[in-house]
């Protein structure tokens, strides 16, 4: 029997009352923000919200999709697709359109365009859904909408036409327009409990011993802990690991900026994840050494606030990756 997706989000309760509370009411909000980091499920619960209100079959007062019938089907992309194929489930993000689909000369490669705004959004959003139940608006990062694409969305959030709703996920919601923050109902999204990042690894495959090892290093993020279960992922990580102690051991800054200088030619993403395993190690490595009679324990908790303040800085600030790690690794050597 078909399941529906919302049913199927896993460890994060509160979020997905809050939403069957608003099915089961008739009361859900116009303009959602979903604020977590990545690989928690903020994702899988937007698509369930949308499959739910485009449903052919679900019933008033009832908060669950059928997920049977040809709606529920097209609301959720298909395995490999980025986008879904129904109608009124619209997708919005940065690079994820042909540049002459959305009236672009060239891909947008840092921001969520204006462009791709008002052709996706703008030119639907007063109009009825096409099939008649409800349309849907995701999008993705939307820390990444440009401040001019961002703008032109603030009266359509405030003021949708019938049946619209919007659902901005976002793993860094302080870094959005204040304006924008205020126009959204805001749904947190936790971290996965350790146990659940080992169920979710063993179901997709990975042996129970690898789970348990990766799981305390994921933060919480079943998707943090897939990509650690990359090899290259795993030995990108481990070099990282490994430079950085010799970084913070070494009699002068020489390595802390040679690894500074290496991490502005990476993706952003294989960085935050080496990052994350290093505040990983250090709180590994704090309660290792509480009880230990020199100044070990607190070193280490002085240095994975100072991790997990990169870290911050480059998703919600977006700092230079390069400078991020050099301040980090500098003021890591200082403690």
């Amino acid at each position: 029997m078909p399941v529906p997706l919302l049913a199927t989000v896993r460890g994060q309760p509160t979020a997905v009352e809050t939403l069957r509370r608003a099915l089961r009411t008739g009361r859900v909000h116009h303009a959602y923000l979903f604020d977590g980091r990545d690989g928690v499920g903020k994702e899988r619960a937007a698509f369930g919200l949308a499959q739910a209100l485009v449903c052919e079959r679900r019933e008033a007062g009832g908060a669950d999709a059928c997920g049977a019938c040809s709606a529920c089907g097209r609301a959720v992309p298909r395995a490999g697709e980025r986008r879904p194929s129904h109608p009124d489930v619209v997708v919005i993000e940065r690079g994820l359109y042909d540049p002459a689909s959305i009236g672009r000369r060239t891909p947008e490669t840092q921001e969520i365009s204006i462009d791709q705004v008002r052709a996706l959004v703008l030119a639907r959003a007063a109009f009825p859904p096409y099939e008649g139940r409800a349309k849907v608006f995701l999008i993705r990062r939307a820390e990444q909408l440009s401040t001019s694409a961002a703008n032109a969305l603030l009266k359509t959030l405030e003021e949708p036409g019938a049946r619209t709703h919007f659902v901005l996920l976002s793993s860094s919601a302080e870094s959005l327009l204040a304006t924008t923050r205020s126009r959204t109902q805001r749904i947190r999204f936790g971290a996965l409990p350790e146990r659940l990042v080992v169920e979710l690894l063993v179901e997709r495959g990975i042996a129970p011993a690898d789970a348990a090892r990766i799981a305390p290093l994921s933060a919480g993020s079943i998707g943090a802990a897939l990509a650690l279960c990359d090899p290259e992922q795993t030995q990108r990580r481990d070099e990282f690991l490994s430079r950085a102690t010799a970084a913070l051991a070494a009699r002068d800054v020489g390595p802390a900026l040679e690894l500074a200088e290496e991490a502005k030619r990476g993706d952003k993403e294989s960085l935050v994840a080496c990052l994350e395993a290093l505040s990983s190690a250090l709180a590994s490595e704090a309660r290792e050494t509480a009880a230990a009679p020199d100044r070990r324990a607190d070193v280490a908790v002085a240095r994975h606030a100072l991790a997990m303040q990169a870290i911050r800085n480059i998703e919600e600030f977006n700092a230079a990756t390069q400078l991020a790690v050099e301040a980090m690794l500098l003021k890591m050597r200082r403690v």
